[in-house]
């Protein structure tokens, strides 16, 4: 194998996109609560993508049976053969244990952070895919702790702040993932998966669902400014872009058309940077460390 198929494989093996955006929203949560150390940003960012690119990995070597029968998934390395189990295993090992060692340097809570988000992630979220709906809900957990780890990165304690941008994403997560959920239906249940909310798959109570965890992001996007940590643009802003992303599942409750719920899902890949870059953008710097602060004392 040539090196360049050989980095893509590993890029395959890893979802080197998918944990590219992680670290992104891990940045948001270390910029919005002050943070502006470089050392402390790469061990952020590096750190955030190898326990996230192990949780991919350990996903893939879990599933690896599962994704021959999906046709989205079966040209992964482990179902193509490219990659055995014994180099996933390393691969993942190489991942996990510096990634795990640079969030220390941070403080032990961002390890400790990181380290739950890997284990809820691979050893409850992905094996109770096949059991239950509800397995979208664990996931959500560690779907949203990115912003949380990047401002406890800063911040050296979990409160208020980091909680509160845990909670945006956490909401988020749901008609993030029931979209992707409604367009990879019939792939997903050739794995065996059902992940829509509804036993009746895509139908127009999976589709209510949906639109009310996205009408339920409208007042969770409004924290920031509700707590004054924002100025009115993010008031403005963030109402509009969730008011839209509402639309879009209203949308769908009305049609059940795949291609409403397709234009959901790109309309979420965007809408979360857009949020949490805003709050960065607009933050008042000196409510948030009179709120840091009253939080340590």
């Amino acid at each position: 194998m040539s090196i360049g198929k050989k980095v893509k494989m590993y890029m395959d093996f890893t979802k080197f996109r998918l944990s590219a955006l992680v670290i992104i929203s891990a940045l948001s949560g270390y910029l919005f609560v002050g943070g502006t150390d470089g050392l402390e940003i790469t061990w952020l960012l590096v750190g955030g993508f190898l326990v996230t690119a192990a949780s991919n990995g350990s996903n893939q070597i879990w599933e690896r049976e599962l994704d021959i029968l999906m046709k989205r998934t079966e040209k992964r390395p482990l179902p193509m053969g490219t990659m055995g189990v014994n180099e996933a295993l390393i691969t993942v090992a190489l991942c996990l244990l510096p990634g795990l060692w640079m969030l220390y340097q941070l403080n032990i809570e961002s390890m400790l952070l990181g380290l739950a988000a890997y284990v809820s992630y691979v050893f409850i979220y992905t094996p109770m895919k096949r059991i239950s709906s509800w397995a979208v809900f664990v996931g959500a957990f560690p779907g949203a702790i990115p912003p949380m780890l990047g401002a406890v990165a800063y911040t050296d304690e979990f409160g208020l702040i980091p909680g509160v941008l845990f909670f945006v994403q956490f909401v988020w997560q749901f008609p993030h993932f029931w979209a992707i959920a409604w367009v990879v239906y019939d792939d997903y249940q050739l794995g065996g998966f059902s992940l829509l909310p509804s036993k009746s798959g895509r139908s127009k109570s999976s589709a209510y669902q949906i639109a009310a965890y996205s009408l339920a992001l409208i007042p969770f996007s409004l924290l920031p400014w509700v707590m004054g940590w924002t100025s009115y643009w993010t008031l403005i802003i963030a109402g509009l872009c969730t008011a839209y992303f509402f639309f879009l599942s209203y949308k769908l409750l009305y049609t059940c058309d795949t291609k409403d719920a397709r234009k959901l899902m790109f309309a979420s890949f965007i809408i979360l940077p857009i949020l949490q870059f805003l709050y960065v953008f607009d933050r008042i710097p000196e409510k948030i460390l009179e709120d840091l602060g009253n939080l340590a004392s």
